[in-house]
Order: structure tokens, then C-alpha cells, then sequence
């Protein structure tokens, strides 16, 4: 199957203004683009692109003063096929982890191990390691915690949203990976497209999605608390440590987002590329609060 995916972005930005873009598909995806995946910007301005530590695409610009429009329209092919799930998946021991992995275990600026890890074993150590006990984690969380947009909060943490009890995808994610970790599963916090493919569509603005995956058998696996089901069409972005790494539009000065529009449909059989209805909101609250980084 063919998926349409992009964005429409505009920032206001009073002057000048140093940008780091993470918005491209991950490397590990770009095999599967149909059409090249290209950042737009008006006015034009150059970009240069940089890999960072976790091997995600990242593009370098300065905004000119004013507004800035920032798009990207692309085709990808995808399976079609849900999230695999392997249920025997076997968890490593730590010390045969590869030394790259081994940083997935640690707490970090979202993922407070040490506080969490007390309530961690005492709930899922006697449930089988590997892929069950994983699953364990995310059936938790997704009761656990209520989602809604307006419970959307850039600051909260993965114990905020053991606290709270409410929260957007991207605090399913952070819970799910700090408790995994304190587990010795590592597991690492991912961005990207997720559309409502092959389930009912939802009433609200289409956003971009967070979910997280888990090394198991020796590879990553997706795993999802928010939806806990199978989904189809992921199109990955980036995998960090949390969303401190991963923050899709990082700006080194102040600004505002004027506009913003995310495209994620399949593309029908045998016609013609339609154009895709494309959601509109002056501010995406799940994006507010799990993609967007001032630095000022």
C-alpha cells in the first residue's frame, strides 16, 4: 500500500531565528519512500542536514524575521500489515546488551527510573520477561492513564503521569518506557506519523504520534499504550531517550506557531492520488506538549 504523508507548518519569529528541524523520515524508513521526502521553506532559506547521536535526520536553518512556512509531501510504501507481534520475544540480559542499547536502560530528563522502580517490581516481577512482561507494561499504562488533548502539559514527566493519571500519547509513551526500563528492558521513545488506517477515524485534529519501542530477540519491536492494538502505516521519525530528544522543531530564540497541519492517509488502489483533507488547528495540543522545543 501507498501512504500520503507531510506537513504544513508557519512560525512567527520576531527576528532572526536559528531552527533545528527533526522532520524527516528516519533513516531506517527512507528505503521505502515512493517520493523524495523534502522540507520546503518560504521564503527559501538554506538548510544543511547533520545526523545526531541517535541517528536521526536533523535539518540546520536560520528563519528570517517574519512568518515561515515549512512543508513536506511525500509517498511511502507500507506493508499494510499491523504491528508485529511476537509474544516468545526473549529480553536479553544486560550484559550481553550491545553498548548502544545499553544507554536505553538509563533514566533520563522524562524517565525517572529510580522513583518509579519500587512500584515497577512490585507489579510486573513476577509476570515472565520478555515480550509478556512488556505487554504487561503497556496493559497498565493504557488503563492507567486517561487520554485527552486538553491534559496536554510539555513539563510532565513519566512519575507526573503515574501521578496525574491523565495525559496525551506522549506521556503513554514516557510511563511505558520508564517502567520497561526499571524492568531491564530497554526501551527508547519514538516520533512519527501514525493515521487512522484500518480503524474508525477520530474526531480531532490530525497530529503527529508518540510511541515507544522495546529491544527484544535482538531488535526494536513497537509497542503502543496509548492505542494497545495493532496499528497500521507507522511512519517513523525519530528515536530518542525521550522527547527531550527528540523535539521535531527546536527554536533558539522566541516565536509562535501560526498554522499547523499534518497529512496521513492511504492512497487508493488503482486511483489517481486524491487530495487528502487535511485538519487544521491554530495549535495542536498533543504537539505542544510532545514535538516543540523554545529555546529563548
Amino acid at each position: 500500500m501507498l501512504i500520503h504523508a507531510g506537513f504544513h507548518i508557519e512560525i512567527d519569529c520576531p527576528a532572526d531565528t536559528p531552527l533545528v528541524l527533526m522532520l524527516n523520515v528516519h533513516p531506517d524508513r527512507r528505503g521505502a519512500l515512493h517520493t523524495p521526502d523534502q522540507i520546503r521553506a518560504t521564503p527559501g532559506v538554506r538548510m544543511r542536514s547533520y545526523r545526531d547521536s541517535f541517528g536521526n535526520i536533523c535539518r540546520r536553518l536560520v528563519a528570517p524575521a517574519g512568518r515561515l512556512l515549512l512543508q513536506s509531501d511525500f509517498l511511502i510504501r507500507d506493508s499494510g500489515a499491523p504491528d508485529h507481534v511476537r509474544p516468545h520475544g526473549r529480553q536479553q540480559a544486560v550484559a550481553d546488551l550491545p553498548d548502544d542499547v545499553l544507554q536505553f536502560l538509563l533514566p533520563s530528563r522524562y524517565c525517572e527510573t529510580e522513583a518509579l522502580m519500587p512500584f515497577a517490581w512490585a507489579q510486573f516481577g513476577d509476570v515472565p520477561e520478555g515480550w509478556v512482561r512488556a505487554q504487561a507494561v503497556v496493559d497498565f499504562v493504557h488503563g492507567h492513564i486517561e487520554f485527552g488533548y486538553p491534559h496536554a502539559w510539555a513539563q510532565r514527566t513519566a512519575l507526573g503521569a503515574f501521578n496525574d493519571r491523565r495525559g496525551v500519547c506522549r506521556d503513554f509513551a514516557h510511563l511505558a518506557v520508564a517502567l520497561c526500563r526499571c524492568l531491564n528492558i530497554p526501551a527508547r521513545y519514538v516520533n512519527g506519523y501514525l493515521g487512522d488506517i484500518g480503524v474508525p477515524p477520530v474526531d480531532a485534529p490530525m497530529d503527529f504520534s508518540a510511541w515507544f519501542q522495546v529491544w527484544l530477540d535482538g531488535e526494536w519491536h513497537d509497542f503502543d499504550a496509548r492505542h494497545n492494538r495493532p496499528r497500521i502505516g507507522r511512519i517513523l521519525i525519530a528515536a530518542g531517550r525521550d522527547a527531550a530528544d527528540v523535539a521535531m522543531l527546536t527554536a533558539f530564540g522566541q516565536h509562535s506557531l501560526a498554522r499547523f497541519e499534518v497529512t496521513t492517509v492511504e492512497v487508493p488502489p488503482r486511483l489517481h492520488l486524491p487530495q487528502p483533507h487535511q485538519a487544521r488547528c491554530a495549535l495542536s495540543a498533543e504537539t505542544s506538549a510532545s514535538g516543540w522545543s523554545a529555546m529563548t
